[in-house]
């Protein structure tokens, strides 16, 4: 395990910046004139560090960090979840308000032609929707690495998250075009990754989307970590067409891990996210743009 094995509780702030809603209970500007879009962009502060997880799907996230206060070119580092547009189709606009060189965090399969295929419907499009040199035409430092990457003692990247259970599947509408055979193959999803942050109090794991699994993902976290208990989860869950099943066996486990907060956002779905309020209570919230955590 790299980073320090001598954690201490960490003081941090989880700003969401882009989401499909606005909070009704932000400050009356954001509530008021703030921009919801399909799509998930969180300002990590923590260890003295500022770190941009994703960055929406387009205006949104440099909109609504105006309106917050938030002085993007303050950003240290960007990580990017994975490779659709509505985690990355910010990526132009944020560059160019930062106005400096950034490193970006992301998985080399983030930059693969990306598809949604439905039956009787011809294939959508939905990777990132830039070109690489223009993106580093504008400062981007792209470390694509398939392993997970310490930003801090405290503060590491997951990598490639391992399927580990029978609950939690990949999408099966999503697929990767090999441009040369003209053909499409389901997506592994390989690049979907979190960020796992140290606390006395126990893990931290910010979400994108969770494509790879919610309960794949703690797993991981813990395994990577060694810290089993789980204080809080924030971001996608992706867990908005889940069975049943699936719904059962998430919040069984996240329960069993003693998790104490639970902020819910995007791909989770509306009808899922009252299940999870209803099933955790007070440790719910939505968390949706203007929504600032404190921990």
């Amino acid at each position: 395990m790299s980073g320090s094995d001598a954690y201490e509780m960490v003081k941090m702030k989880i700003i969401t910046l882009s989401e499909n809603t606005v909070s009704e209970n932000s400050n009356p500007i954001i509530k008021h004139s703030g921009l919801g879009e399909w799509g998930l962009s969180i300002l990590i502060e923590a260890d003295d560090h500022k770190i941009l997880f994703d960055t929406g799907a387009s205006i949104s996230t440099v909109h609504n960090a105006d309106l917050i206060g938030i002085d993007l070119s303050k950003i240290d580092n960007i990580v990017l979840s994975h490779g659709h547009y509505d985690h990355a189709g910010g990526l132009r606009d944020v560059l160019k308000r930062m106005r400096k060189n950034v490193e970006i965090i992301a998985h080399p399969d983030v930059w693969a032609s990306k598809y949604s295929m439905v039956p009787k419907k011809d294939p959508i499009y939905i990777g990132i929707p830039f070109q690489r040199d223009e993106l580093e035409s504008l400062g981007a430092s792209f470390n694509l690495t398939r392993e997970p990457v310490w930003i801090t003692e405290n503060i590491v990247t997951s990598g490639e998250i391992p399927m580990a259970n029978e609950y939690e599947k990949i999408d099966q509408t999503l697929y990767i075009k090999d441009k040369e055979k003209n053909e499409y193959h389901p997506d592994s999803l390989w690049d979907d990754q979190a960020i796992f942050i140290k606390d006395k109090r126990g893990l931290i794991i910010i979400l994108g989307c969770a494509h790879r699994g919610i309960i794949n993902t703690v797993d991981y976290a813990k395994k990577l970590t060694g810290i089993e208990k789980i204080y809080a989860i924030v971001g996608g869950t992706h867990l908005m067409a889940s069975s049943d099943d699936r719904l059962n066996f998430t919040i069984d486990n996240l329960k069993a891990s003693g998790i104490e907060k639970l902020g819910v956002s995007h791909c989770t779905g509306m009808k899922t996210a009252v299940k999870l309020a209803q099933a955790f209570g007070d440790k719910f919230f939505f968390n949706n743009v203007g929504v600032i955590t404190k921990i």
